[in-house]
């Protein structure tokens, strides 16, 4: 068993060396002001080294729309980043530094393996506070959480109560070993020890797509829905009480081909079991483009299924920004 003060040296240990892999990020917008014309707009946030070549992860929302990115590193260094691809549908930003030596890269873990009450560490640039990044301790609080203001563009995030203040983002979420298990994206200014996390498993793909294919590919259903609530199925006599019911269908897109129609409604994509957009949109995220997927639907009172090949986002309804 592992005493108060072996616990204490292991996370004194995991945060010593995960400190040498976490970065400050200085970013500097332009933005029009009515009465001095244009102006600068700085801000910071955090970001985590994954590469020794310098390759850099942090959150899109820390370099979005920026013209300059600083980024700062524990031993003084500082270098100008490149943003080597973003996407601001998981707020995941890959950014670059070019260096002659080998940079500490952090290691990555496994978010799929967390689970609730587990030790949480978070560390960033806090406040942008002089001195190098500080640490928080906490524990996992929940998992697959999105966010209560966001319909869908962050599902399945980690919630800890180890304090994210502004300045953390883009700064790792760690586990007592120091591995690396998400990125620090949000915290609710409302509430007491309440932060989210980018699960680390779903920004290595994103990761992954950028470098392969400079952006992230995502599959289409080609619809357009609502969650489906007992009040909106009372009001058009629907057999469902959950899932989604499809509110527009695009002829362009795979589920038209499949024979969809506005009013169905959609309660099962593969193993899944439907019952609001959420689940749908995290359902669909786990496939391929490409992907043949069974979906099981009603419709006048009886459930139907359906088998569609899923295609990918057409480019102008994609949401992602690439840097050339």
């Amino acid at each position: 068993m592992v005493n108060a003060f072996e616990l204490q040296d292991q996370l004194v240990a995991s945060i010593e060396k995960l400190n040498e892999s976490v970065v400050a990020i200085d970013s500097m917008r332009l933005t029009r002001n009515p009465r001095y014309g244009v102006v600068p707009l700085e801000g910071q946030g955090s970001g985590v080294i994954i590469d020794s070549n310098g390759f850099i992860i942090t959150n899109n929302h820390v370099i979005d729309g920026a013209s300059r990115v600083q980024v700062h590193l524990r031993d003084g260094r500082s270098f100008e980043g490149e943003v080597v691809g973003s996407d601001p549908a998981t707020d995941v930003a890959l950014i670059r530094v070019r260096n002659d030596t080998p940079l500490p890269a952090a290691v990555l873990g496994d978010s799929d393996a967390l689970k609730v009450g587990q030790f949480a560490l978070a560390i960033g640039n806090t406040l942008g506070l002089p001195g190098g990044s500080t640490a928080s301790l906490g524990v996992i609080g929940a998992l697959g959480r999105p966010l209560p203001w966001a319909e869908f563009i962050f599902e399945g995030l980690i919630q800890t109560d180890a304090a994210i203040n502004p300045g953390n983002s883009g700064g790792p979420l760690a586990d007592i070993n120091g591995q690396v298990v998400g990125i620090n994206t949000a915290m609710i200014p409302f509430a007491q020890g309440v932060g989210f996390a980018i699960p680390i498993n779903a920004v290595k793909r994103v990761v992954q797509q950028i470098f392969e294919k400079g952006r992230v590919v995502r599959p289409w259903l080609g619809i357009s829905g609502m969650s489906l609530t007992p009040q909106l199925a009372r009001r058009y006599n629907l057999q469902a009480d959950t899932g989604v019911l499809v509110a527009g269908v695009a002829r362009e897109g795979p589920s038209f081909e499949a024979g969809f129609r506005v009013g169905d409604v959609i309660v099962q994509i593969g193993e899944t079991e439907v019952k609001q957009m959420k689940d749908l949109l995290l359902a669909l995220s786990k496939f391929e483009v490409g992907s043949v997927v069974k979906v099981q639907y009603f419709r006048m009172g009886s459930r139907r299924d359906a088998s569609l090949r899923l295609t990918e986002v057409p480019v102008q309804m994609q949401n992602y920004q690439r840097r050339e």
